[in-house]
């Protein structure tokens, strides 16, 4: 009892907040091989460590930015550009401008307020040093009688998190008639703050390099990534003006992005991005508010099957969506059923309309604003403000219901495909119930092609799916039975993003895949059903397997996208070449690789090179040692770090406009490599 109350009283002397971050550090330095060697050594008040300043940050940057790969590393210029964007929605700025130096540094200028620079009478430090060096230190914690009613950042964090895990990092403030600079170094003070000229403007300037001691990966900026960022901020900020500049290159790119539309104009950008045709004229747009929080949506409907949501909190993307994307849905799918049922659109033989229904060929960006957003996570996936909701289902059952009755044409045309949808919907149910009333009197349900492995093991099993019956063959004679399964592929794949679920469902070529999963597809997936861990493509390495690959994927993203989010998706590398002298060879993946083994037998002349054109080319023993192999094999793994930029990348690719296709080929054709073309 008296240890209890010693370690009591100890704790009491620790901030809480402290306690928290204490109990992450412990949760997270402990892995399963350590654990029985901690719980043995002796935990006293030596062993508490309280990290001072940003050192916590530079210790764990995970638990600020999510990671410190690529997508960490990105998340630095966010979190400086967000809070820019706040100084804009506070009304304040007009312009940011956003450049990449040579050395990827990193410039964002704005011509809002500037950051106080006066000195902090409870820190006895300058404003601007105490929210650079100080977590939590903001102007934004304070609501409406703050310097900001509604803000994005990281709570308070963002600015000096990027400033701990920058090399360096430089601050000017335009204000007061001065301008004012402060530089630091790994988050340590390196100037001090001091004048270095006057002006008439306001605004802030903040210049830095990331770390490459935290950034290990990578410290290279992708043009594009930010690009996609900065114009979709834009979007939802009608009338500011952002403009990027990359400088790192022999000749400079400098974009400017400003849409006094707003998210109309954002709706109506992706639908034409992505190569679909609206069936309306014009976005859908209206908005509504109450006293600190207001709403605003844009709805535009095209004559594709997909449908695409993008939500956003104070300017913050809500990958997960949550209670703004919870209310617009519910309310969405109540005016469509009402309008149906009012106007004798939805006649009484026809069912009611389901939310999958109504959002067929949808594109809609959501935008809240709120004082105190409350989001699940440090990384802002999903909104969680419960007040949210009724606000967005009020705004959404008033203005698309009045928008719907003043534009009886429109909603007619959008009607009608929803309730083609829902017709197809019931024509795939009835298609899926036969199915497995057919599975079920089949004493033998798998597809006939398969050849399944000897393990009921799915977490040790995998299955290849092969392009033609001839590497078929070969897998099949090549394989571990143990526990590799085969499943040749014949004929031409349908292209799914053409295709409404109806005609997926009954596809003779897709549900062999389907029914060799286990696990079903679309609302019916259920992923601890799948029957292997690693689903791997295997098709030959020209133009005609690319394609087969392409369809794949396009299957698997939308109608089995939890395979690809899991990571049990791969493709197989073949390899393109054999290289031979005598009894020695070499299999090459790549054109440098067999011209490096050319080199080594002594020049083409003296070694025989022979192209695989496919894989039926191989043999049983070769596809095994080159492909199938775990121990000498190579294989890419399916990633989706971006489900927006995948799913516009799917639509370009496999939709029906040529342009955009055509377009993204020759913006990437840089890239393709070894394919026979």
């Amino acid at each position: 009892m008296d240890n209890l109350n010693n370690e009591r009283e100890l704790f009491e002397k620790v901030d809480e907040e402290e306690i928290e971050e204490l109990k992450k550090e412990a949760e997270m330095s402990i892995d399963d091989e350590e654990m029985d060697t901690v719980v043995t050594e002796e935990y006293d008040a030596d062993q508490i460590q309280v990290l001072e300043g940003l050192e916590a940050v530079r210790k764990r940057p995970g638990m600020y930015i999510g990671s410190t790969g690529p997508n960490g590393l990105h998340h630095l210029v966010y979190e400086i550009v967000d809070n820019s964007i706040d100084e804009a929605l506070a009304g304040f700025c007009t312009e940011i401008n956003v450049e990449i130096l040579p050395g990827d540094v990193i410039v964002v200028k704005d011509n809002g307020r500037g950051i106080p620079v006066a000195v902090n009478e409870k820190s006895g430090i300058p404003a601007v040093t105490l929210v650079l060096t100080v977590l939590h230190a903001g102007g934004k914690f304070g609501g409406s009688d703050s310097g900001y009613k509604v803000s994005g950042g990281l709570h308070g964090v963002g600015s000096s998190v990027v400033n701990a895990l920058s090399e360096w990092f430089e601050v000017e403030v335009s204000r007061d008639g001065h301008v004012h600079h402060q530089r630091f170094e790994r988050g340590d003070i390196a100037s001090e703050l001091k004048v270095i000229g006057d002006t008439d403007e306001t605004g802030t300037l903040i210049r830095f390099k990331a770390d490459p001691e935290i950034f290990t990966e990578t410290t290279v900026y992708d043009f594009e990534t930010l690009q996609r960022r900065l114009r979709q901020s834009a979007f939802l900020n009608a009338g500011l003006r952002i403009t990027f500049a990359d400088r790192r290159g022999e000749e400079d790119v400098e974009e400017e992005y400003c849409y006094e539309g707003g998210i109309g104009s954002f709706v109506e950008f992706l639908n034409e991005s992505r190569g679909l045709t609206p069936i309306h004229a014009g976005a859908i747009h209206f908005s509504g508010a109450h006293e600190d929080r207001s709403v605003e949506i844009a709805i535009m409907y095209n004559d594709g099957y997909n449908e695409t949501i993008l939500s956003f909190a104070n300017n913050v993307r809500t990958l997960d969506g949550g209670t703004h994307e919870n209310g617009f849905k519910s309310a969405l799918t109540r005016v469509f059923n009402e309008y149906g049922r009012k106007y004798n659109i939805l006649k009484d033989a026809d069912k009611k309309l389901s939310g999958e229904d109504v959002r067929e060929g949808m594109t809609a960006v959501i935008s809240v604003k709120l004082t105190e957003a409350e989001f699940e996570g440090q990384t802002k996936s999903k909104l969680g403000n419960t007040d949210i909701t009724p606000l967005v289902s009020k705004t959404v059952s008033e203005k698309l219901m009045t928008f719907f009755e003043e534009n009886p044409a429109v909603a007619k045309t959008i009607l009608m495909k929803a309730l083609d949808s829902s017709r197809a919907r019931e024509a795939a149910r009835k298609a899926r119930d036969n199915a497995r009333r057919k599975s079920a009197l089949e004493s033998n349900s798998l597809p006939g092609k398969l050849a399944d492995c000897i393990s009921k093991d799915s977490t040790l099993t995998e299955i290849y799916i092969v392009e033609g019956d001839s590497a078929g063959g070969s897998a099949k004679s090549g394989r571990d039975k143990t526990y590799q399964a085969i499943l040749p592929l014949w004929g031409k794949m349908l292209n799914v993003e053409k295709s409404r679920f109806d005609k997926v469902i009954t596809n003779d070529k897709l549900s062999p895949v389907v029914i060799a999963l286990g696990t079903g597809i679309g609302a019916d997936f259920d992923i601890t059903k799948l029957r292997y861990d690693k689903v791997i493509i295997m098709a030959d390495a020209d133009v005609d397997g690319a394609h087969i690959r392409t369809l794949l994927l396009t299957f698997f993203f939308r109608y089995m996208r939890p395979l690809i989010d899991e990571g049990h998706v791969y493709i197989a590398q073949p390899p393109l070449f054999k290289v031979s002298k005598g009894k020695k060879s070499f299999y090459a993946f790549s054109d440098d690789e067999r011209d490096r083994y050319i080199a080594e037998f002594g020049g083409s002349g003296t070694c025989d090179i022979q192209r695989y054109k496919g894989l039926g080319e191989m043999d049983a023993e070769q596809l095994w040692e080159t492909t199938m192999d775990p121990q000498y094999r190579t294989m890419l793994r399916v990633s989706m770090e971006d489900a927006v930029e995948a799913d516009e990348v799917f639509s370009v690719l496999m939709g029906d406009k040529v342009e955009p296709r055509k377009d993204f080929i020759e913006k990437n054709a840089k890239y393709v490599q070894n394919l026979d073309i």
